[in-house]
């Protein structure tokens, strides 16, 4: 057995993350980069790190858990989310369910809360509850703490920042309870075919199964269209498709953002 299939069987049991759901082009390309910062030459070498330096687990969790996010990433899409689907939406219920899955460090999450805040501000009859998850518990408890450097703020306006946040000792930003009561923040894996609640009108999951096998692509969004109610809304990233297996469960419902609708 050679020492790639080793180091990927050690990363399974160790960090409990599936290789196999994974490009292995994905896989070894984060591989490398660990593999360069430890001086390791081989994968054996790199597996023995491993084994003797513990901490270097958290480094691969990460790495191999990729979270490049920001607020309002794509503001076009929660401009549409705004202006079309949520007062959709809530002509139709005055309590939303929405899951964030995927949600890095928290921005994602933390904008769809402040529109959504924004608007329970002019008609208090309504009300949402969203699920933020991540396979990632150390960016996942960075989420939960919900501070952010100025830098993190730059796409936000004064009276965003103002009206959702407080400003630190130190310059950084910490989002007011307000805004985190309308988040739950949960370890989850999307790989495990469960879904993180069922009855959902929203899901989100943006720029995640780039790295994923078709195989698991068309999994998961089975699992999103079995976790949504008839109606709900599944937005995915912009690069991201839904495979051929798949597209029949789904009508586009704005074929620029990547915005579906489930159809039974």
């Amino acid at each position: 057995m050679d020492d790639f299939i080793l180091l990927k069987r050690f990363i399974e049991q160790t960090l409990g993350i599936q290789c196999s759901n994974y490009k292995e082009d994905y896989i070894k390309r984060r591989l490398l980069s660990r593999m360069r910062s430890t001086s390791s030459e081989s994968y054996g070498d790199y597996l023995k790190y491993l084994k003797a330096n513990p901490p270097e687990l958290e480094n691969l969790r990460n790495a191999l858990t990729i979270n490049v996010t920001e607020f309002f990433r794509d503001n076009d899409v929660y401009e549409f989310l705004k202006k079309d689907i949520l007062p959709a939406l809530f002509k139709e219920r005055k309590r939303l369910r929405i899951w964030c899955a995927g949600c890095s460090t928290g921005e994602e999450p933390y904008s769809l809360a402040m529109i959504l805040s924004d608007l329970m501000a002019h008609n208090p009859a309504i009300s949402v509850q969203i699920f933020a998850t991540d396979i990632d518990k150390v960016v996942l408890a960075k989420a939960q703490e919900g501070i952010y450097t100025p830098k993190a703020m730059i796409k936000l306006s004064e009276t965003q920042i103002h009206r959702h946040f407080t400003k630190l000792p130190d310059g950084n930003f910490q989002v007011k309870p307000r805004l985190k009561e309308l988040i739950r923040f949960r370890p989850h894996d999307l790989m495990s075919g469960i879904p993180v609640s069922q009855w959902l009108d929203l899901i989100t999951c943006r720029n995640v199964t780039i790295y994923f096998t078709e195989k698991q692509k068309d999994e998961l969004a089975k699992m999103f269209h079995a976790a949504l109610v008839t109606g709900g809304f599944y937005i995915m990233g912009k690069t991201e498709y839904l495979g051929r297996q798949v597209e029949n469960l789904f009508v586009s419902h704005n074929s620029i953002q990547k915005i579906f609708i489930k159809k039974d």
